[in-house]
């Protein structure tokens, strides 16, 4: 404990000694003063020296590197990885998200997901598709891909399977691929949403505490609730196991009328219509400000599907890298939309040059709508504050990991392009973050 307070004073006394110089650059700024100071920053920052830091920032306008530090070493991005993933869709996508794939054979609709995560997904709005299913009057037949992307992705923590932020990919993703389960004080059990859900749920007779838990069996949709009596009313969202037989009886349960399943291989879908549902935008912006994986994951199929009519993702970041990132300074590892993923690995000089590349392809003020904003929207609503926002940028961020990258506005109106990673740090992440927000604004006085 002495030691843990020793430390956090080391990091405040630092922070104020950094402010002090700030100040006292500020009045005699230059560009190798700048760069010393930040040396310095990264040297003898007590939370730095824990783990591994790497950054770059570039000015595009006039064409040379501000400030770097191991920039052309390979790191755990986390969720930055989710700005490839938007950089795909700008590069594949269109204004709009393909919703369903159907044809109408003479009493029957059949139809076939696109990946699309927005239906009756409540953090979305987008009725499209329920609208356009309830209102038909043919059977409807629901088929499924020929080929199923594996659920999980390569180099996702396996036991994370009862977590929100690690559902299931899907062909066609319904209510989030997520149960929300309610405690109440009115009901002795708690309330599943959809109701279908109930029917699933067993009573924990070993649990204890006084806090509300709902446990998924690993291998199949059985919840094992935990609802002490007088718990505060708290909901719990836990991934289902997805299968076509599910998508039926949930569909068949939502629109109160019967759905049935035809064989993919007896499905001739040469003359099908595409019906849209939500703004792609929509969808970006809800990747990028909360760091929604299940939005990144289905992002990367429903780009596959339009390159090769077929939902997988390594179809979606193959063509990405074949066709829009041969150009970055070091070949990037990527495998899944999220950064869910461990073994994703870039360094900060290629995230520099693929926003780079964003920020000539979509207009300022879209993108840093898009984008969390410092001190206002998102993930960094709490951090980077000033009169004004100056930091517009994807953070990342898993258990030893923090990355931020994004846009850096300076003071004197200069918008510069940032990457700053760490990995396998030892304190908590709130002293990186500390430290990165010292350099940041650094810079955004100072240059």
């Amino acid at each position: 404990m002495n030691i843990f307070l020793r430390q956090k004073d080391s990091v405040l006394h630092y922070i104020f000694r950094t402010l002090i110089a700030l100040l006292l650059l500020t009045s005699c700024s230059s560009s190798k003063v700048l760069t010393s100071q930040l040396d310095k920053t990264l040297e003898e920052f007590p939370a730095f020296k824990t783990g591994f830091a790497g950054i770059m920032v570039y000015d595009p306008v006039a064409k040379k590197v501000v400030f770097e530090h191991n920039s052309e070493k390979y790191f755990t991005p986390a969720s930055n990885t989710k700005l490839f993933t938007f950089y795909a869709g700008v590069k594949i996508l269109g204004d709009s998200a393909a919703g369903l794939e159907y044809v109408v054979k003479k009493d029957s609709l059949i139809f076939r997901g696109t990946g699309d995560p927005s239906f009756l997904y409540d953090k979305l709005e987008s009725t499209a598709v329920l609208d356009f299913l309830k209102a038909r009057n043919e059977t409807l037949y629901y088929v499924p891909p020929v080929f199923r992307e594996e659920h999980f992705g390569s180099g996702w923590s396996w036991d994370d399977y009862n977590y929100n932020y690690s559902v299931e990919r899907a062909a066609m993703p319904i209510y989030g691929n997520y149960a929300t389960f309610s405690s109440s004080s009115e009901t002795e059990i708690p309330v599943a949403k959809p109701k279908y859900f109930s029917q699933l749920l067993l009573k924990d007779s070993l649990a204890a505490g006084n806090n509300f838990s709902v446990m998924r069996e690993r291998d199949q949709n059985r919840f094992h609730y935990h609802q002490p009596a007088g718990a505060e009313k708290r909901n719990r969202e836990v991934p289902f196991i997805y299968s076509p037989q599910l998508v039926i009886e949930l569909l068949s349960d939502t629109l109160q009328k019967p759905v049935k399943l035809l064989n993919p291989e007896r499905t001739d879908f040469s003359n099908s219509k595409i019906l849209y549902s939500i703004p792609t935008d929509s969808l970006y912006k809800r990747m990028l400000q909360v760091s929604d994986n299940f939005i990144a994951e289905q992002l990367l199929l429903i780009s596959s599907k339009v390159i090769a009519d077929s939902l997988k993702t390594d179809i979606a970041i193959d063509y990405m890298q074949k066709n829009y990132l041969q150009d970055l300074p070091d070949e990037v590892i990527w495998v899944d939309g999220s950064g869910l993923s461990v073994y994703n690995k870039f360094t900060p000089r290629s995230v520099v040059r693929l926003l780079e590349k964003i920020s000539e392809e979509v207009p300022q003020k879209r993108l840093f709508q898009l984008l969390p904003a410092g001190g206002e929207s998102g993930t960094i609503k709490n951090l980077y504050k000033a009169e004004e926002p100056y930091i517009f940028a994807k953070t990342g961020t898993i258990r030893n990991v923090h990355a931020l990258s994004g846009y850096l506005k300076t003071k004197s109106g200069k918008v510069l392009i940032f990457s700053f990673m760490n990995n396998n740090y030892t304190v908590p992440s709130a002293e990186i973050k500390a430290g990165m927000e010292l350099i940041l604004r650094n810079i955004y006085l100072n240059y």
